[in-house]
């Protein structure tokens, strides 16, 4: 998010931002491009907002109450699913904002802006090797499949379809979501898993500190069981002993039947496949044990010496934890009715036709780079710039797009490079193949900008550290802003060539 601010403010200030066309993004690039696309006509005020957007990452907060409303507005949706709790903990948190707008209401309105291509890819067809079906994209004006070009008005994405006929509709995804759609690769399903059972069983305590003392029958008692089943998940996930948990449960739940009136109780030996199974039992049954968490709203205030003006727990905000707990069990990702489904369309793999929903996720699970969405043939690319911000393995990305172009007979100019260096240079062209487009490949971290300290700078920003400080801000800023400023003549020169070869 920060290197692609860095990178296109200084764009900006040597003239180079007005050529370019589209700006795709993937993963944590597309925080950025939903804190700039906010403004109209961004890149003509493009210091302004470069400062808003480091005013919020600083100094910017969102409130438990403000996740509650979001988390529990959006828990209604009957595709809820992890893609919903991860928007609203961790990216919220992050990004310093719950952003409600749509992406639709960017038509038209960025006329001096390159065109926003948000990339994510479609899980199931990537478990299923089909790549040609796997790329996936999001714009103002159509969300669809990349290469075999199925596509629907993004306004209807989300919606219900049957064999190309709209059945119900939902409302559009807005860009909360959309951020938390494209970034759901932060970590291994492990990392997440902990950390949003973490978040959420911080979210729960502190929302219920703001309230009265429970009171009435069992209410306690229903709090403290969803607190120790978030205490055993997390126990037993980071590999620690989670007996305490199972034996607290245990009490907890003496004398409980499942809803198929099996009793309710764990043994000492917890496998992953207990785990969720017990967890979904609990939050299946949990209104059947604690009938008196259905309806507890502000009126009902009979049990104790509670007022009407003192703030009670009402029944939406256990259904919302309830809900929560059991999709991060169930780990459901980026669940969207598909609007494919029971069409007839040769292009499009058979698989994806019969399916009612699809499930997307971060492009970063499979290529980190939103490549194959600009490569789309309708666009006709002349040059790529790519600002690789990737941490690791040095030219991963390009080399697996040049593989995959191969195997989909997409043209892409030869890759070859050094390999991994301490020398790594700021600029790389690949231009060998007079069918495929230039690519200018920029890795952040460079000789150049980090003057022989590049496994030092790449150290200090890993992928799992979620939060920068301000100086830790300003630092990676400098830098991607100074990969554009030392290769500002390299850029041109290119640009000016592709513009040549175009007119002979």
């Amino acid at each position: 998010m920060i290197a692609l601010l860095g990178s296109l403010s200084q764009m900006s200030e040597e003239e180079l931002l007005d050529c370019i066309m589209y700006l795709g993004g993937d993963s944590g690039s597309t925080w950025c491009m939903a804190s700039v696309y906010k403004e109209p006509d961004w890149s003509k005020q493009m210091e302004t907002v470069k400062q808003n957007i480091i005013k919020r990452l600083n100094y910017g907060n969102v409130t438990c109450s403000e996740q509650y409303k979001k988390l529990a507005k959006m828990c209604g949706k009957d595709n809820f699913s992890v893609t919903d709790i991860w928007s609203v903990f961790p990216v919220s948190g992050i990004v310093k904002e719950i952003d409600d707008h749509v992406i639709t209401e960017q038509r038209g309105q960025y006329t001096n802006d390159p065109y926003p291509i948000y990339t994510v890819i479609d899980k199931q067809c990537k478990h299923n090797t089909l790549y040609k079906d796997t790329w996936f994209e999001i714009t103002p004006d159509e969300c669809g499949y990349s290469l075999t070009g199925a596509f629907v008005d993004t306004k209807c994405f989300g919606s219900r379809f049957e064999k190309g006929a709209k059945t119900e509709e939902h409302p559009e995804i807005d860009m909360l979501y959309l951020q938390g759609l494209c970034t759901s690769a932060l970590a291994d399903v492990q990392e997440i898993r902990n950390r949003m059972c973490e978040q959420i069983l911080h979210f729960f305590t502190q929302m219920k500190s703001t309230f009265t003392t429970l009171q009435g029958p069992h209410m306690e008692e229903g709090y403290q069981v969803l607190c120790n089943l978030l205490e055993m998940n997390i126990s037993f996930h980071k590999g620690k002993d989670p007996s305490i948990y199972v034996t607290n449960m245990n009490e907890l739940l003496e004398g409980k039947h499942d809803k198929d009136g099996q009793k309710v109780q764990l043994h000492d030996t917890i496998t992953e496949e207990i785990l969720k199974k017990h967890t979904l039992c609990v939050c299946h049954s949990f209104f059947d044990w604690f009938p008196e968490m259905k309806g507890l709203k502000k009126q009902d205030t009979k049990y104790g010496s509670r007022t009407l003006d003192e703030p009670v727990i009402s029944a939406d905000f256990w259904k919302v934890i309830a809900k929560c707990i059991e999709k991060v069990s169930q780990w459901d990702w980026g669940t969207t009715y598909n609007f494919l489904y029971k069409m007839k369309a040769d292009d499009v793999h058979t698989s994806i036709l019969k399916s009612k929903t699809r499930q997307y996720e971060d492009t970063g699970l499979l290529i980190n780079s939103p490549y194959l969405s600009i490569l789309r043939k309708e666009r006709n690319v002349d040059l790529i710039i790519s600002l690789d911000f990737n941490s690791g393995v040095q030219f991963e990305t390009v080399d697996q797009v040049a593989q995959m172009s191969k195997v989909l007979q997409i043209p892409f100019p030869t890759v070859e490079h050094p390999g991994n260096t301490e020398e790594l240079e700021d600029f790389y062209v690949f231009k060998n193949n007079p069918n495929a487009p230039v690519v200018i490949h920029m890795p952040l971290f460079n000789a150049m900008n980090c003057k022989g300290e590049v496994k030092m700078w790449e150290n200090k920003y890993t992928t799992f550290q979620l939060a920068y400080s301000e100086d830790m801000i300003s630092n990676l800023l400098e830098k991607a802003g100074l990969n554009i400023k030392n290769t500002k003549e390299k850029l041109l020169k290119e640009i000016e060539e592709v513009i040549q070869r175009k007119e002979n």
